[in-house]
């Protein structure tokens, strides 16, 4: 099988969609597939196999890691070269009707992952009043294509209730030997300046106003016996630092390979007040770690915390209830620890080569699909 990628970022980004792509490209190679990705410019010029594509873009206000990426006209040429079976859209938003219109130049039917919720980001950023064009805009992008596979079954649902056809559910894998509880290191806990009676909580994520870190801040004010740390950055850092001045917090920046593993096994609870992931694969990755999970009922989060087993949730927006649910497992330890080591056993069952296999049937199913496609494309024109 030939396929064909194209994002909006890619490395030298540490983001979802990132891990993704890089999963998915070492299994295609190992499968004995071949790819083809278009990226933003600053991406490695081969991966896994893969020749990239640099394609000139600039920064995406709401979201850095994505890059405004125009229409250029070196798309369909290198597709025409490369002779691709099928299209990947991977969650496309500027670059979108450039991808559409290169799948139905070719011919061939194109598969989209639905990755970040930006009608839901546009309410953080003042932009509430284009919400609903942001959904009409990325239905035209996805109902074009064979199937859009969702990360949750939240999205799904939301994206059927707007109008978005030939939907499937498509996690995400974990990786269980680089995020795993033997990475623990008293000497990291003495790094942040951990007591040895505190509870280290961790989040995980980009510093930024849909993450509702403020609610973090307000729910652990004044808190006793805890210590948060805090691995990413982002465009509301300087704004974070300030919410939560005078509290028991270290900001370490970016993280990642042993160095993020470390953070996940050393902490002692996880805690993610998002309430517009797709997924939420820092999750995956804290369970991992085994370590219990606090988090908001909302988005992807639900399908992979399970409440009083693997951690608990508290009612999205509520700092009352995510101060309750913080301080009910740091009263509790052999809960916590139950908790962490129930979320290992799951995050166990979740390997990326059974997911990756997943996809490579959705690739085939939709290859099956293009007489129907094709069919129903000319219904379009």
């Amino acid at each position: 099988m030939r396929i064909a990628l194209i994002t909006e970022t890619f490395l030298p980004n540490v983001n979802g969609i990132v891990t993704t792509l890089c999963r998915l490209l070492e299994h295609v190679q190992h499968e004995g597939h071949e790819a083809l990705l278009f990226a933003p410019q600053g991406a490695p010029e081969h991966y896994a196999g893969a020749q990239v594509i640099p394609l000139r873009g600039i920064p995406f206000p709401l979201y850095p890691d994505i890059r405004f990426t125009p229409p250029q006209p070196g798309i369909v040429p290198a597709l025409r070269q490369f002779r691709p079976d099928l299209i990947h859209l991977a969650g496309l938003m500027v670059l979108g009707p450039a991808a559409r219109f290169a799948a139905q130049q070719l011919r061939i039917p194109a598969i989209a992952t639905y990755h970040t919720d930006l009608p839901a980001y546009s309410v953080y950023y003042g932009l509430g009043a284009l919400r609903l064009a942001a959904y009409s805009y990325l239905r035209w992008i996805h109902n074009a294509c064979a199937l859009t596979l969702c990360p949750s079954s939240a999205i799904l649902a939301d994206l059927r209730k707007r109008g978005f056809r030939r939907l499937r559910l498509w996690g995400r894998g974990v990786d269980t030997i680089r995020f795993h509880p033997a990475h623990r290191r008293a000497e990291w806990r003495d790094a942040i300046g951990a007591r040895a009676n505190e509870c280290v909580l961790l989040y995980v994520g980009r510093l930024a106003a849909e993450k509702r870190l403020d609610l973090l801040a307000e729910a652990l004010r004044d808190m006793e016996g805890i210590r948060l740390v805090l691995v990413g950055d982002g465009p509301a850092r300087q704004q974070i630092e300030r919410r939560f001045a005078g509290m028991p917090v270290t900001f370490t920046g970016f993280l990642n390979g042993h160095d993020l593993a470390v953070a996940y096994a050393s902490s002692d609870l996880f805690v993610f007040p998002s309430d517009t992931e797709t997924f939420g694969q820092v999750v995956q990755e804290a369970m991992a770690s085994g370590l219990p999970v606090v988090a908001a009922r909302a988005g992807g989060v639900i399908d992979l915390v399970r409440n009083e087993e693997t951690g608990v949730f508290f009612a999205p927006g509520s700092a009352y209830s995510l101060r309750t649910a913080v301080n009910r497992l740091v009263a509790n330890p052999g809960l916590s620890r139950a908790y962490g080591q129930a979320g290992r056993a799951a995050a166990e069952r979740r390997s990326w080569t059974r997911v990756l296999d997943e996809l490579m049937e959705y690739y085939r199913r939709a290859l099956r699909w293009r007489p129907r496609l094709l069919a129903l494309r000319r219904t379009w024109s």
